[in-house]
């Protein structure tokens, strides 16, 4: 790998009837030349600017676009024009140990322009060459040779080992550092680690106090169930969360005890009983935690980590005949790496649009959301109780007959969890003589008072069952008469009122209660444990834990409960930090067991 160190940078100083020499000149050159690639190198990068796809024509030729590289030590590699070349003149075909190989290109210069020298005090160079040209080359080189690149370690990721054997590795990484009220996103990787042919199975319940899951709980369940892979090979699963808004500092990840267990061809394997790793908590944004961690990379880091002096364009499988190579297939996409171009920005914004939303979607909460379009009536109004309403259908079928009940499906009214008053009325159509013509009635409560008049209303009582936990609600009608329709219709009207604290009543806590996950868990002397809470008709919110006698062990901010060394039952109290009539209490017992100190 070339150097690519080319500061400290050295310029011309002029002064009155300073003799100048090729030297000097040369400097003059070297000076913008080096300025210009070493800002290319720490601005862009090094990679494909722009075109540069690589094709197949036959099976002996390939075709290679016109575009833009900038290569590791910043200079800059034009391919003017579309450039086609048999397979067997490129440099490197003859080296060629294996059938699987890289077409590269490298930056390349050129003497041009021969002239006559001034100079004759050397006859061998009475000719020289006036400019430079400054070009390419297109070379092979087989694929295991080339070595990737070396990237220096960073303290923005964190990461733990789940599980270790010969033949596998498992682990979990997020970033070291997250943002309140943002959401993050958690990996586990398998890496195969030989070349033996096994299946891996794991599975295991990480338990994140300080993060929701889509769920809504703050566990993340990882199944990884008969995984193979080459030697090499890498596996992701990745999990989205929401950090939660904890006045906390730090948040321990740990292993929900008892839940992790690992097989290989399914042959138990040991996995580690405790995992815990360190989470750091910031208000700072996830931007700005980036280009923090981004711009402490000094230029010696980045000098250790320098990339060669060619760019990768494409992987070629060959196939060896008595006298040649045949190219069989021509990939072309995994094998570059690109520029970021900021000239492209608003076209690559543009392109992510189709895609971060969604993300956005599929990464936080599985609730309804309310959209209000800017300038509308609900975007002024402040009124108590939200509302909404909607028309729902119950199937009746061909045994419609008195006494039997029917249900319609599960709906979702979009006023989100808690409280929800949810009631529906028969919708039907009448003749209005004062409108001459047809009108649409709902009748709420029992139809039959207005039988008499209305001879289509269907006599039915109905019930209303609201899901709190899931924002919806399922409706069923009885029939109190044979009717002969084969659907009934209602209009459902759905009302929220405000919580106690949304109408300043800070006292009003009626129905709104907290508990604990789990209330009583067993466990050993020195063992962690996590306490996760349930909000009943209440939002999230943030939650203060607490021993209620010295000696009972430790507990951090967010839940993680550490026995003591002596064993016992021993009380947690959790309260709502802002509403501290709110709460809990849970029980950890505590009996000797394999992780206590041996020392004690």
């Amino acid at each position: 790998m070339n150097n690519s160190q080319i500061y400290p940078f050295e310029r011309n100083r002029y002064y009155p009837k300073k003799r100048l020499s090729s030297a000097d000149y040369q400097a003059e050159q070297d000076y913008f030349n080096n300025k210009r690639r070493f800002l290319n190198g720490l601005m862009y990068g090094h990679g494909v600017v722009c075109g540069l796809g690589v094709f197949s024509l036959d099976d002996l030729s390939l075709l290679v676009e016109s575009g833009v590289a900038l290569d590791g030590m910043g200079r800059e590699i034009v391919v003017e024009a579309s450039d086609v070349k048999k397979l067997s003149s490129l440099s490197g075909f003859d080296s060629l140990k294996t059938n699987e190989a890289t077409l590269c290109l490298r930056y390349k210069e050129e003497p041009v322009h021969k002239v006559y020298a001034i100079d004759q005090s050397d006859p061998e160079k009475e000719f020289q060459y006036n400019r430079v040209k400054e070009g390419y080359e297109l070379f092979l080189m087989d694929k295991s040779d080339i070595s990737e690149s070396f990237e220096m370690d960073s303290e923005f990721l964190t990461k733990g080992t789940l599980m270790s054997s010969d033949h596998f590795l498992v682990e979990y990484t997020m970033p070291a550092t997250v943002s309140r009220n943002q959401l993050v996103k958690a990996r586990v990787v398998v890496r195969k680690l030989d070349s033996v042919d096994v299946r891996l199975s794991y599975r295991g319940v990480l338990q994140v106090p300080a993060f929701a899951c889509p769920d809504g709980s703050s566990e993340i369940a990882i199944d990884i169930t008969d995984v193979s892979l080459e030697e090499g090979e890498s596996l992701n699963y990745e999990y989205w969360m929401k950090v939660l808004n904890t006045p906390a500092i730090e948040s321990n990840i740990i292993l929900k005890t008892g839940t992790a267990a690992g097989y290989e061809n399914d042959r138990a394997v040991p996995v580690p009983a405790n995992f815990a790793l360190k989470v750091l908590l910031s208000d700072m944004l996830p931007r700005e935690l980036v280009n923090r961690e981004i711009g402490r990379l000094n230029l010696e880091m980045r000098n250790i980590g320098g990339q060669g002096d060619f760019i990768p364009l494409a992987d070629l499988k060959l196939v060896r005949t008595d006298s040649a190579y045949i190219i069989e297939e021509v990939e072309d996409v995994a094998a570059k790496s690109y520029v970021t171009a900021p000239a492209q920005e608003m076209r690559r914004a543009e392109y992510m649009d189709f895609f971060i939303k969604q993300a956005e979607l599929n990464a936080g909460s599985t609730a309804p959301v309310t959209v209000r379009e800017k300038g509308s009536a609900a975007e002024h109004s402040t009124a108590f109780p939200e509302i909404a309403t909607g028309v729902l259908e119950i199937p009746l079928g061909e045994n419609a007959r008195k006494g039997t009940v029917h249900y319609s499906g599960e709906i979702v009214h979009g006023l989100g969890r808690g409280n929800v008053y949810v009631d529906v009325g028969y919708e039907y159509i009448r003749d209005d003589e004062s409108l001459g013509a047809n009108a649409k009635s709902t009748i709420y409560g029992n139809p039959d008072i207005f039988a008499p008049e209305q001879r289509t209303v269907v006599d039915a009582e109905t019930a209303v069952r609201v899901l709190n936990d899931k924002g919806s609600f399922v409706v069923g009608a009885r029939l109190l008469k044979n009717v002969d329709y084969l659907v009934l219709t209602y209009r459902w009207v759905a009302i929220r009122f405000p919580a106690g604290n949304d109408l300043e009543l800070s006292e009003d806590y009626t129905g709104r209660s907290i508990s604990p996950e789990t209330p009583t868990v067993r466990m050993s002397t020195k063992e962690n444990h996590y306490f996760g809470v349930r909000y009943n008709n209440m939002e999230k919110c943030s939650v203060t834990y607490e021993l209620t006698e010295a000696g009972s062990g430790s507990i951090t901010a967010d839940g993680i409960y550490t026995a003591p060394a002596k064993p016992g039952v021993y009380e947690i109290r959790i309260y709502c930090t802002d509403m501290p009539v709110i709460c809990t209490y849970a029980y950890a017992i505590v009996e000797k067991g394999g992780f206590e100190d041996k020392n004690e």
